[in-house]
């Protein structure tokens, strides 16, 4: 399958060298079309992996995981046009996250409104599914990385989509328990809940840890 990252940091690496492992051919987006650590990426990964513009690789994917900045999501998964993201699977993982004032960081979007609906409401025929954005980047692709069960949180306005995403989730990158949260509002809850993620970080020195709900 042709996938698009977008995006060349913690996550997008991540995300892409487990999907290339899988046998996918994946190509990282990125401002500029031969960014210097997509380019060592590709050539680490290997064979299955290319490298773009953020336009180039939308293009490309069947399949689009945005591993971009929370502030310039939007900017950047429009640099292809609206179309270009009409009716594919768009599995977000950005964050909302605000560092201007240094750390712990505050969100620029909440409450009464996510970065996920942002982006479904910007791209309306994508299937935007919210998931992955709570848990450190190694830990997506290799839950075990973590001792014991915990979750993993999917949510957006497409049943199907997230069906697919949680197939994905399993199937893919190993996890055993995923939550459906609702509708893409459910954004809401999975980005603030980084900031308590990031504090629980702050404290420990360690960024190996993860929800599990007890029932």
């Amino acid at each position: 399958m042709n996938i698009a990252v977008i995006g060349s940091g913690m996550v997008g690496v991540a995300i892409g060298t487990r999907l290339v492992e899988l046998g996918h051919h994946v190509k990282m987006g990125s401002r500029t079309a031969n960014n210097p650590k997509a380019v060592e990426w590709a050539k680490a990964a290997g064979g299955g992996a290319s490298v773009g513009t953020f336009a180039d690789a939308i293009r490309f994917g069947e399949i689009v995981f945005n591993c971009a900045l929370g502030g310039a999501s939007v900017e950047v998964l429009a640099s292809a046009g609206e179309e270009a993201l009409d009716g594919k699977l768009l599995l977000d993982i950005s964050n909302p996250l605000d560092f201007s004032k240094g750390m712990p960081p505050t969100l620029f979007v909440g409450n009464t409104d996510s970065l996920g609906e942002t982006i479904q409401r910007a791209f309306p025929k994508a299937r935007v599914v919210k998931t992955l954005n709570s848990i450190a980047a190694p830990v997506m692709v290799n839950p075990a990385l973590i001792p014991g069960d915990h979750d993993v949180f999917v949510c957006g306005n497409d049943g199907s989509a997230k069906a697919q995403a949680t197939d994905i989730l399993k199937n893919w990158f190993g996890w055993r328990s995923v939550v459906d949260l609702g509708d893409i509002s459910a954004s809401r809850v999975t980005e603030a809940w980084v900031i308590f993620w990031v504090r629980i970080m702050m404290l420990t020195g360690s960024p190996m840890h993860n929800l599990k709900i007890v029932r």
